[in-house]
């Protein structure tokens, strides 16, 4: 396995990991559902619903002050770049969050998860709950680096931007892990698609990644497939056991297929000027805006000039649009011998040559 998991409390397990060791949280906590009797559906049927021993709690300070003990564990143990993502119910959800917000932390996204195919309100007393929210925060206020993988969720995504609301089915069918008697073993096991778009788009391979609630695995699953290290806290052990097993029998991807479509900002820059210095341009070259209607002259410190206007490609290129901001990569071309190309194709050679 490329992890471990630890069997206990996870308070008490979290106090043995050294300061600033991991990369990522995913929590899934106890819903703290409140449950007055069981559940009935109209053939009075019961519900599997959760009424484990680990979602009671006597009251809402108890809940609180066990919330506040873990999340301060994770906030001690996350690295100064890491991150953390919660998932809940209408239950828990908004207490976690004012929680981890007076610990320091610091939200950057709510997701929603949108259940294609969610339980029904048996009873017909509330709308069908057919959501849960997913809290999404770096570890500070303020904090400039945290992993985002935008492109990659955007190409994910067939080119649109990713939203904050994911429409995903529940964990069924196959990939629910059963116990000895072919039963469901965990009533809130989350599907595995959810935990890989939450890896994908936050953690890069070889990250540490932290579940203190482990349950039967699915971080695991999800971090092993994708190259992702993790360390699970259960205090289950039978929860534990058919975590490890399920772990054991995922296949890793290859390692040369881990990465995924990376940003220019993460690119090393390029000055305009060492397009000249590189040959590629040269004092006196045309370029044309994307019509070719308008153009400008390169001059030898990079510099381009139209008419009596003169400046970098950005300044230049948003004077002659009249514009309060100008990409110059993008709205500067070069003529060849199939039309008008956006002189980035020369940005993009320069930054292959330095790779």
């Amino acid at each position: 396995m490329s992890g471990k998991i630890l069997i206990g409390d996870c308070v008490e397990q979290m106090r043995t990991l050294p300061d600033k060791s991991v990369d990522l949280v995913f929590a899934d906590p106890p819903y703290n559902l409140q449950l007055g009797g069981e559940l009935h559906r109209p053939d009075h049927s019961k519900v599997d619903a959760v009424d484990d021993e680990w979602d009671r709690f006597d009251s809402f300070a108890d809940y609180d002050a066990f919330t506040r003990a873990w999340l301060t564990e994770c906030r001690r143990v996350l690295k100064d770049d890491g991150a953390l993502w919660v998932i809940g119910s209408y239950h828990n959800i908004f207490r976690v969050g004012s929680t981890l917000q007076d610990l320091g932390y610091w939200i950057l996204n709510d997701v929603v998860w949108r259940k294609s195919n969610p339980m029904p309100n048996f009873k017909g007393t509330r709308f069908a709950n057919a959501t849960e929210t997913l809290i999404w925060a770096a570890k500070s206020r303020g904090q400039r680096r945290y992993t985002f993988n935008y492109d990659a969720m955007k190409t994910a995504n067939d080119d649109l931007q990713m939203r904050s609301d994911w429409l995903l089915p529940i964990c069924s069918g196959e990939e629910r892990v059963k116990d000895a008697n072919g039963d469901k073993a965990h009533p809130t096991q989350k599907p595995e698609a959810l935990l890989h778009r939450v890896l994908l788009s936050s953690t890069r391979p070889g990250d540490v990644v932290l579940d203190p609630f482990f349950g039967v695995g699915t971080t695991g699953a999800a971090a092993k497939r994708l190259g992702r290290s993790f360390i699970g806290i259960e205090r289950d052990e039978g929860y534990a056991a058919l975590a490890k097993a399920r772990i054991e029998a995922v296949l890793p991807t290859p390692t040369t297929q881990l990465d995924v479509t990376g940003s220019k900002k993460s690119e090393p820059r390029i000055p305009f000027g060492m397009i000249l210095e590189a040959g590629l341009l040269n004092p006196g070259d045309e370029l044309f805006c994307p019509k070719g209607t308008k153009a400008a002259r390169v001059r030898a410190d990079g510099s381009l000039v139209h008419g009596d206007l003169s400046g970098s490609i950005h300044k230049l290129g948003a004077l002659v649009e009249q514009a309060p901001a100008c990409n110059g990569w993008t709205f500067w071309h070069m003529k060849t011998d199939r039309g008008l190309t956006p002189i980035d194709v020369l940005r993009s050679k320069i930054r292959a040559n330095l790779g």
